[in-house]
């Protein structure tokens, strides 16, 4: 069984296209130092010219005043102009060229500042504006993700298939509908049982009036679908939340929304209608920018101020609503200047805000989003993880070298909140064979390791799916997207496990704020400790099929939670050992 996880890049011919097209062109791709500029700090602003662009000029157009900066051959029209000096020039092979590097510096900026800026290369009276005239920007301000993200354990719940005590649920309805009626006040019903199994804070997949069961489609980002409530039910879900300790996260989607939206129904009936403008028509009425090719999901020119203002005044009225911040939805797709006002509207509205992104791309890429949000979601220790202890196909070495690089490649003031899987892809269990074994081994490297940890509803209680998602060269997301099992379908074993990974991250310290260090790796068996000031927990994981043991030191003697009955503690001879049957794992202070 092959993996399957939704991207751009998810295909080696992909990867290589865009490594050519980057390395080729007049690039600029967000590079920065510091890609997040505090006030009072200078910019570095970096680019590159590959082999068939040999210009020997280069230049910045940049504002501070919120406008667009504009310019030409190195003198600014709007804004100001700053000359890029050359700093290097590398040969490079797979190109079969020289590859220039520039480099320039924006001055120091006060807090409040959204910069915006063009870089451009050019010679003899041309111009080239890198990655296609894209627009940048970056906000200056101190503003490091909130202290409590650090504590968060999320649970991604989907509305629509978790509860309801109605009767007809839970139903799945036959195509095109697809829905299974759950609704917001079926989840206010289960916030004991989330309270109970120990979470800090719930993400929604969309709520927001839409066509579709997922959401994914929303005709209004100011109101909640019928199908799940209305604003009074969603009020009341922050408020009990709230009471329980539980923060609320809401997907966001700036990029695109339905062809059902008003103004985009608008735009196609009158040409003449100022909403033609929030869309990029290729070919008026029926030809347009969407995402991924689908028509039903037209793209939001946020380069046009009001449809921007538009979707900033959208994340502004749900922040003062209640809501603790986003996880927002494909976020490569919207301009690269989005991000700026992004972050001043969330920042100065709560600036207990917690943001991060869905950047299924390179860390490279994900680092870019650095000042924009907060962090990105951690697909690269996913597919670790999946392959780690799903699959089989790394070793314990492998994994151990892959976290090493891994963590010493993100700043700590990078959120990566972690997962084992989520709605776009096969369930754990289902790519471990309904192993729930190798399930709690994962769950349980997962919550030591340094990212919030995420539960996708029903893993805590053995969910899984009928069938693949890839089905004859399609995806059926619908697969890993089953109702919620409730009384005796759920495995209360598995939630117990859960339940006591979550009590140990939140009572050590260590594991939220601690260092992590490998202190024994073989190609079976990874145990790494973490340690703060206040302490330090081992976890040791056996990914093999034999029996595995690792000597402790004296003072580690509490094993806190095992996956195995049969894992023990031995003392002889004055040393201390623990032997970890196959595929186990415990942790121990």
């Amino acid at each position: 069984m092959e993996d399957f996880i939704f991207g751009t890049l998810a295909t080696d011919e992909s990867r290589l296209r865009h490594l050519r097209e980057t390395l080729s062109g007049v690039t600029h791709a967000h590079k920065r130092l510091p890609r997040d500029p505090q006030p009072g700090q200078p910019t570095q602003i970096f680019l590159t010219l590959g082999p068939n662009h040999p210009y020997n000029r280069a230049w910045v157009y940049w504002t501070n005043d919120g406008s667009d900066p504009e310019g030409h051959n190195g003198i600014a029209s709007n804004g100001f102009a700053i000359p890029l000096t050359p700093i290097a020039s590398e040969w490079n092979t797979f190109l079969w060229g020289y590859v220039r590097t520039f480099r320039g510096e924006i001055p120091a900026q006060e807090a409040g500042t959204v910069v915006r800026y063009r870089v451009a290369a050019g010679g003899n009276a041309e111009e080239t504006l890198a990655d296609e005239g894209a627009y940048y920007a970056f906000y200056v301000d101190d503003d490091p993700p909130p202290a409590w993200t650090k504590d968060a354990v999320i649970y991604q719940i989907f509305a629509d298939r978790f509860f309801s005590p109605a009767a007809n649920f839970p139903f799945i309805e036959p195509k095109p509908s697809l829905k299974c009626n759950g609704t917001l006040n079926g989840v206010i019903q289960k916030l004991d049982y989330l309270a109970e199994l120990g979470i800090n804070c719930l993400w929604f997949t969309p709520i927001f009036s839409s066509p579709s069961y997922h959401g994914y489609d929303a005709t209004s980002f100011f109101e909640i679908n019928p199908r799940l409530g209305d604003a009074e039910d969603f009020r009341e879900l922050i408020e009990q939340a709230h009471a329980r300790g539980i923060r609320i996260l809401m997907d966001f989607v700036p990029n695109h929304w339905s062809n059902q939206h008003p103004t985009f129904l608008e735009a196609q009936r009158d040409p003449n209608s100022p909403y033609v403008r929030w869309y990029t028509f290729e070919q008026y009425p029926d030809k347009y920018k969407t995402f991924f090719g689908v028509k039903t999901l037209p793209q939001i020119n946020l380069r046009y101020a009001p449809a921007r203002q538009h979707v900033l005044d959208a994340a502004k009225y749900w922040l003062e609503f209640g809501v603790d911040g986003f996880r927002v939805d494909y976020c490569i797709g919207p301009t690269p200047d989005f991000y700026a006002d992004f972050r001043r509207v969330t920042r100065t509205t709560q600036p207990d805000s917690w943001t991060f992104g869905e950047a299924v791309d390179p860390p490279d890429s994900q680092l870019a989003f650095e000042g924009g949000m907060d962090g990105t979601l951690d697909f690269m220790l996913l597919e670790g993880l999946r392959k780690t202890f799903a699959f089989g196909k790394w070793s314990a070495k492998q994994f151990a070298e892959f976290l090493d690089r891994h963590e010493a490649y993100f700043p700590d003031s990078f959120s990566r909140p972690s997962f084992l899987d989520n709605h776009d892809m096969n369930r754990f269990l289902w790519v471990a064979h309904n192993d729930v074994g190798r399930l709690k081994l994962a769950a349980m490297c997962q919550f030591t390791l340094a990212g919030a940890p995420i539960i996708y509803y029903g893993t805590e209680v053995g969910l899984s799916q009928p069938a693949d998602v890839m089905q004859h060269g399609r995806a059926i997301h619908e697969e890993a997207r089953m109702p919620m099992p409730w009384g005796d379908d759920q495995n209360r074993d598995l939630f117990e496990f859960y339940r006591e990974l979550i009590k140990i991250r939140k009572n050590e310290s260590a594991l939220r704020y601690g260092r992590r260090e490998n202190i024994f790796v073989t190609e079976e068996v990874l145990a790494y400790r973490r340690a703060d000031g206040n302490g330090s927990i081992l976890c040791a994981l056996n990914i093999s099929e034999k029996m595995a043991e690792l000597e402790l030191d004296a003072a580690e003697s509490n094993l806190l939670l095992g996956t195995h009955s049969g894992i023990q503690i031995q003392v002889e001879a004055g040393k201390k050992w623990i032997i970890l049957p196959p595929f186990s794992g415990a942790i121990i202070k």
